[in-house]
């Protein structure tokens, strides 16, 4: 199949928003068709399959994807936009009309949960070119490249965002669980001591949690990164060190606003290229996927896919 300039390449997670996806797929079709667009649509029907889809229909001719799903579907997508070869990425233009339990990429850009009106959003056209995260991390021995265009996370961000793919993959999966697996996950772990570069300079922290930064949101609406800005070709770190239990409990709620970077345990830094060992393992997560562990590097590139914005 090859497509025109116009059409858009539909990559529809039926899963994501406890089926949400397939359950509301007919009526985002129609609102669709309404509005005007030329579309083909397939559904995901395994994990990395949008990675393969996008790969796939890019090298048919599409620029222009929309991911209906969450995240975890956008950074499949993202994914498979920078392992194809037929096109730039700053060349594919990404959309999204959220269906998933977080999109918390969307909120960075003004994205609508309602469809009409996220639809209205792709028909206006405004784009951004907003820079992506690549990280080279270890898994099974050996090292693995990813993507991401909103965050990364470690240490306990990761183990609560696993404890949550796994009842996402049961079907449990919900808008709190995030917020129910960071309380539960508590009692179980503990700070890692880790050596971090940034831009060779050398940081030294027990890590309870930390996050790689794009965007500025993670984890449902938390403000994990709230002086993010994601097209200024740095990334947002930001070092939770070791902290209490009851210290978490009492501050979980300036993780929405934002203002828990205002405690003494918290460490801010901007960088390019991030370099991450530890012993025991520091896990990772990006976009809200579980992935692998250090030892792992970071590198910003600037400006380099392009997305539909709901930003006036």
């Amino acid at each position: 199949m090859k497509a025109n300039g116009n059409e858009w390449f539909v990559i529809v997670n039926p899963n994501a928003g406890r089926r949400k996806g397939e359950k509301d797929w007919l009526e985002i079709a129609r609102l669709l068709t309404e509005a005007g667009l030329e579309f083909t649509s397939v559904f995901t029907d395994c994990p990395n399959h949008a990675v393969k889809l996008s790969r796939k229909y890019i090298d048919a001719g599409f620029r222009k994807i929309l991911v209906v799903g969450g995240d975890g579907t956008l950074n499949e997508v993202i994914n498979g936009v920078f392992m194809q070869h037929t096109y730039a990425p700053d060349e594919i233009t990404i959309a999204m009309i959220p269906v998933g339990t977080g999109n918390d990429w969307g909120r960075s850009f003004n994205i609508p949960s309602d469809y009409k009106q996220a639809i209205d959003v792709i028909v206006r056209g405004k784009t951004f070119r907003q820079d992506v995260g690549k990280v080279i991390y270890t898994a099974n021995e050996k090292p693995h490249t990813r993507y991401f265009v909103n965050m990364a996370g470690m240490g306990f961000d990761a183990m609560v965002a696993e404890k949550t793919n796994k009842q996402k993959a049961e079907g449990k999966g919900g808008p709190l669980s995030y917020l129910l697996n960071l309380f539960t996950s508590l009692i179980a772990y503990k700070s890692i001591t880790t050596n971090i570069l940034i831009d060779n300079k050398p940081v030294n922290e027990d890590v309870f949690s930390m996050s790689i930064a794009i965007c500025q949101y993670n984890g449902g609406g938390m403000k994990q990164a709230p002086g993010a800005v994601p097209d200024d070709g740095l990334f947002d770190i930001t070092i939770i060190t070791r902290v209490t239990r009851m210290t978490v409990l009492r501050n979980v709620a300036k993780l929405y606003d934002g203002t828990f970077v205002r405690l003494n345990q918290v460490k801010q830094y901007r960088g390019q290229i991030i370099k991450i060992d530890s012993n025991p393992a520091l896990f990772l997560e990006t976009d809200g996927e579980s992935l692998g562990h250090t030892p792992m590097t970071f590198e910003i590139m600037p400006r380099c896919i392009t997305i539909v914005s709901g930003i006036e």
